[in-house]
């Protein structure tokens, strides 16, 4: 029998004025024969979006459409959703943990903070990856072979380890999160002395090319800001999104998706493309994007908007064969649009940015050990020895094995031959690491330099007649549901 949840609530009454600002949330199976249909009702409030979409994201869940809504003060937003088998979602108890994990705060007598075991097996809430009791080290700064290996060996060398963490590169800059714990007691001043050690490490080589650069260590602390989004703000921060031509607009017709053949063709080659326009009666900004579809697509895109106070009104979102759509209503949290030619430049490039961080270029290498001091600085002097670099790493820790992926090029930029893999495979083995080429498909394509869009002539009218709000919406809603397929979260 198909599961169809109702709204979740608590057995025990509380307070009405405290359950008004509990989000209701609907798990349907009964709707489509495809998806499960998460629906959630709430107050609104700052930031609740970007908690959903990221809640369904280290849930493991694939969301394929989003219909957002959040005008007047109340949002009703539906996510069709499946598990990375692309199974419908049957376990009776996620309602109440997505609706618990949603509540603004933790009301005293409602129990333990819930958790939840995904289908890939990871722990969300209580029991999953916790790095309180780890420093964090924060950084950005000019990308280059060997920068990790650099960086790690300093905190080898030191007696710090390296527990997990994700490194990123985009645009020639590169920034990392690295939760890092001491062996023995911690000595007052110690990480001030480790700040002080990486970034001489990277100040050598800065000093040089007059690059700008960052580095922090934060003492251990409950309450951090999630890994991936804090790797965002630190990449915007350190304005990566000021590298490359502007992003190229958006085919009105390619949006449209009138023609399903030439949108498959064109996702194979496709840019991020970003339009923004004014609609000045409704007081919004409209923000249009196409992109290649890949994992957690929704979660950098909504990211992306919420660190630049953004609010997103209204959205619909998903996606044709490889291409992307989105389509979101914005405006900023001081109730103004993109209004200047500069910022929506700005929004533009940091929108493209978001989505590009994470392209899969490279190839994917999964590597296990069984976790020990100083790992993560030897597996990357290997790699530096054989004249590897690394695009992007996410690092994890489950009991006492450590597991991270790698995307790897060469020093160069180029692509990775067999038999250099094969003979970093054959040292790392030595160091009883084990280490697994991933086979995915094609990463994207190399952003290559447009030109921007002629002026318009003059005497063209620019101003097309807008439709209402309400008829806007459905209609692209109707388009979304005929036509769409998976987008990844």
């Amino acid at each position: 029998m198909k599961y169809v949840s109702g709204p979740y609530f608590e057995p025990d009454f509380d307070p009405v004025l405290d359950r008004f600002g509990t989000p209701g949330v609907v798990i349907d199976n009964e709707t489509r024969e495809d998806c499960t249909l998460v629906k959630v009702d709430s107050v609104n409030r700052d930031g609740v979006l970007l908690e959903m979409v990221q809640l369904l994201t280290d849930l493991d869940l694939v969301i394929s459409k989003s219909y957002i809504s959040s005008d007047g003060g109340w949002l009703m937003d539906v996510f069709h959703v499946t598990d990375q088998t692309g199974r419908k979602l049957t376990d009776p108890s996620l309602p109440g943990f997505i609706q618990r994990a949603l509540v603004p705060f933790h009301r005293p007598g409602n129990g333990p903070s819930p958790k939840f075991t995904t289908c890939l097996g990871n722990v969300v809430g209580p029991g999953g990856p916790d790095v309180s009791d780890c420093a964090a080290l924060e950084f950005t700064v000019h990308d280059r072979p060997g920068l990790l290996s650099s960086i790690t060996s300093v905190l080898a060398d030191n007696g710090c380890h390296v527990a997990s963490g994700q490194a990123w590169t985009h645009g020639g800059r590169a920034a990392g999160v690295l939760y890092v714990t001491a062996a023995g007691p911690t000595r007052p001043g110690r990480w001030a002395r480790v700040e002080r050690l990486v970034h001489a490490v990277v100040d050598a080589r800065e000093n040089v090319t007059g690059e700008r650069h960052w580095v922090r260590v934060s003492e251990p602390v409950q309450g951090r800001v999630h890994t991936e989004r804090r790797l965002h703000q630190l990449m915007h921060d350190d304005r990566d999104y000021e590298s490359g031509p502007a992003p190229t607009p958006v085919d009105e017709e390619l949006f449209s998706m009138g023609d399903k053949a030439a949108t498959a063709r064109t996702a194979r080659r496709t840019e991020t493309r970003v339009t923004i326009d004014s609609w000045e009666e409704r007081g919004y900004a409209v923000v249009k994007m196409t992109s290649r579809d890949r994992p957690r697509l929704l979660f950098d895109t909504v990211c992306a908007l919420t660190d630049m106070q953004y609010v997103v009104f209204h959205a619909t979102v998903g996606s044709q064969g490889m291409l992307a759509i989105q389509e979101y209503y914005i405006r900023h949290k001081d109730g103004r649009t993109v209004d200047s030619h500069a910022e929506r430049q700005k929004v533009s490039r940091s929108l493209r940015s978001a989505v590009e961080r994470r392209a899969t270029h490279g190839v994917k290498v999964e590597v296990r050990a069984n976790d020990r001091s100083g790992l993560l600085s030897d597996f990357t002097r290997v790699l530096r020895e054989h004249g590897l670099s690394l695009l992007r790493v996410e690092l994890k820790r489950h009991k006492d094995e450590a597991f991270g992926i790698f995307y790897l090029v060469t020093d160069t930029g180029r692509e990775v031959r067999a038999e250099a893999v094969r003979a970093v495979q054959a040292a790392v083995q030595e160091m009883d690491i084990s280490l697994d080429v991933v086979n995915e498909a094609p990463g994207w394509p190399p952003v290559r330099k447009t030109s921007m869009p002629a002026p318009p002539v003059a005497g063209q009218d620019q101003e097309r007649p807008r439709p209402s709000l309400g008829s806007l919406l459905w209609s692209h809603l109707g388009k979304l549901s005929n036509n769409f397929g998976s987008i990844s979260s």
